[in-house]
């Protein structure tokens, strides 16, 4: 694991390290609404609907001009998880940057519909009501699922609407959840943790104990703090990992062959939230896919691989 480059003179207990990946994603959720450095294109909310949701609005960042990119920032990030990416991807396309519901600058409806199903219905729905064709659908980690249920659907009922993938880091298929998932679904232990510890210490504990985010400081840490004393925030957190699981899922992962679009697979080989032996299972089920592997990085490689992983999805977008 990465020595921590923060400064700090403590070392979190084992158990904090093991929550620590998941919440230092967790903790990004806000921060792009209170770090104006952080925006990475014009911003305006949407109005979306679908399957029982909404109506309710989406906040998307829009940058660049060309044929349209869409970011799906994974489990509790928000727009600023792509920051590092989007100024290469703008130069040649039209970046659009969703906040998914629940986080970021979205609403955050106490519905109970978090699931990478429902998700994926108001990505479909923005895409329609807005008129976007050819997309290609960028997701990492949840968003990746988003992406695969975003475009099963739309092939069905749009078809033309999603042109290429890119999943990095995907959820994909029912597997074993990490310690620090099951702690947050447990119905006791996940709002205790949530509520009694105060966001700054939050923040300093999966920011320094992850390993993906080794290179903070401690404006880093009160910047991912601050917005974590929203209430709303912190549920939609939660109920998004106890619907980590949707229901059927099976029966989504079984139409993957159906999915005939040129897709390129990232994965970390060192990735223990969803290990390299999903991301090889995937792209032998997607019918054009490639898979690119990753030395040097965990879950995320669009933070801590940030130059690499800008170069391969570009090669991608040129060369389909």
């Amino acid at each position: 694991m990465p020595t921590s480059q923060s400064g700090l003179d403590w070392q979190p207990h084992p158990i904090w390290r093991n929550l620590g990946p998941l919440l230092a994603i967790g903790l990004l959720s806000l921060w792009a609404s209170l770090a104006e450095a952080g925006e990475t294109g014009v911003g305006r909310h949407y109005t979306v609907a679908a399957n029982g949701q909404g109506p309710l609005h989406l906040y998307v960042e829009e940058k660049g001009q060309g044929d349209p990119v869409v970011l799906l920032h994974g489990m509790g990030a928000s727009t600023y998880e792509w920051r590092l990416i989007v100024p290469g991807l703008a130069r040649r396309h039209r970046v659009l940057n969703i906040d998914l519901k629940g986080f970021g600058r979205s609403d955050k409806p106490a519905d109970g519909r978090y699931s990478a199903i429902d998700q994926g219905a108001l990505v479909k729905d923005f895409l329609v009501r807005n008129g976007i064709r050819n997309a290609t659908l960028i997701g990492h980690s949840l968003g990746g699922g988003i992406a695969l249920a975003t475009t099963l659907s739309a092939n069905q009922t749009d078809p033309g609407i999603v042109s290429r993938l890119v999943l990095i880091d995907s959820a994909a298929y029912p597997q074993e959840l990490s310690e620090s998932l099951t702690t947050l679904r447990d119905p006791v232990l996940g709002p205790v943790l949530l509520t009694i510890l105060p966001p700054d210490v939050l923040a300093a504990i999966a920011l320094t104990g992850g390993g993906s985010y080794s290179k903070v400081t401690r404006d880093d840490i009160r910047a991912y703090a601050r917005p974590y004393y929203d209430p709303a925030a912190k549920e939609a957190l939660l109920e998004t990992a106890r619907q980590i699981v949707p229901p059927n899922f099976r029966r989504y992962t079984a139409a993957y062959p159906t999915i005939r679009q040129p897709a390129l697979l990232i994965w970390c080989r060192a990735d223990d939230v969803v290990p390299l032996s999903v991301g090889i299972r995937l792209s032998k089920d997607l019918p054009n896919a490639r898979l690119e592997v990753l030395d040097g990085c965990l879950h995320v490689p669009i933070e801590e691989q940030p130059g690499v992983t800008g170069r391969l999805i570009r090669r991608f977008l040129d060369s389909h």
